[in-house]
């Protein structure tokens, strides 16, 4: 509950003041008189009625705090807060080629990046974020959305080979970006991982790279991989091996795209690295919340008026029946 009119509470100090008034002129109207003996007031009935004098003031101050906090105006607020970004769209372009099924990250590449993305979409859950997958071409996995739900379970649903194998770095980024262009976010942002190097797609990453600058898309690039050679599982006639392969990067391509875009460029060698890129990723591009408060107020101030009335009426009642004898 809270007050419109709170400065009226000052009318509070009358009740003191009322109260000292009354024990002043009760103690004025005390005379005295002198007799030989109470014996003779013995036989007098008894009655209460006389001691119920001062339930008068009592009602009449009651009724006064009253009314008092009835001008007040007291309200109960039933208040609620919805929270909007001021403006921040995030497209996560990932490689889905068969490298990602490179076992230097536990249990490997695509589903290490899949967990820790999907721990960085849970923890901004007041911002768009989209979804494009790219191998030997791109395509958006799921657009620009706030339902986090619904892209969590699409990120889960990723795997290799649903479409053609190959690295299509280009055509990642220029996807991602397309999906941006509209955008009126103040901040737009591609993260784009992969762990090999452009060779496939018809548009070259560095191409993709000036696209996003065009539109004020910041690019943060990720490669992801050992250093030196990793496990891959490889098909061979005589089923699924296993093989030492070489790590490689197009890294300065990498580096290239994010200082065209104003983004940066990160390395990853494990799942903890992998881990605390996402998190300095989430620290810089923190989206600044407005709070709006929504209130409905609904006014109280009628009980205690009719309170204040119903202790005056109560007084006035008494004053002119049981206690009128006791008051002249």
């Amino acid at each position: 509950m809270e007050f419109a009119h709170p400065g009226v509470f000052w009318l509070f100090l009358l009740i003191p003041l009322m109260a000292g008034w009354y024990g002043w002129r009760e103690r004025s109207f005390q005379g005295s008189l002198g007799v030989s003996g109470l014996k003779g007031f013995a036989a007098a009935p008894k009655s209460v009625v006389p001691r119920l004098r001062h339930l008068t003031i009592l009602l009449r101050l009651l009724a006064l705090s009253a009314l008092i906090v009835a001008l007040a105006r007291p309200q109960s607020s039933l208040s609620w807060q919805n929270t909007t970004t001021e403006g921040i769209d995030i497209v996560i372009s990932y490689d889905i080629s068969g490298s990602m099924l490179a076992e230097d990250f536990k249990p490997n590449r695509l589903e290490a990046g899949k967990q820790i993305a999907i721990d960085f979409i849970k923890d901004r859950p007041n911002d768009r974020i989209g979804l494009v997958v790219f191998s030997g071409e791109s395509f958006t996995q799921c657009p620009l959305t706030i339902d986090h739900d619904v892209l969590v379970n699409l990120f889960d649903d990723l795997s290799y080979g649903m479409i053609e194998d190959g690295t299509a770095i280009g055509m990642g980024l220029a996807t991602a970006v397309n999906r941006l262009k509209g955008s009126e976010a103040k901040s737009k942002v591609v993260i784009l991982l992969t762990d090999g190097s452009n060779n496939m797609g018809s548009i070259a990453p560095l191409t993709a790279a000036e696209i996003a600058k065009q539109f004020n898309v910041r690019v943060y690039t990720i490669g992801m991989g050992t250093n030196g050679y990793a496990n891959m599982p490889i098909q061979t006639s005589m089923g699924v091996q296993y093989q030492r392969v070489k790590v490689q990067i197009d890294e300065p391509t990498l580096k290239e795209i994010a200082a065209t875009t104003g983004g940066k460029y990160f390395r990853a060698t494990n799942n903890e690295k992998l881990e605390r890129i996402y998190e300095w990723i989430d620290r810089m591009e923190k989206a600044r919340i407005e709070v709006t408060q929504y209130r409905k107020k609904t006014e109280m101030f009628l009980p205690f008026a009719l309170v204040a009335l119903g202790l005056i009426l109560v007084e006035f009642i008494l004053r002119n029946t049981l206690l009128r004898g006791a008051l002249t």
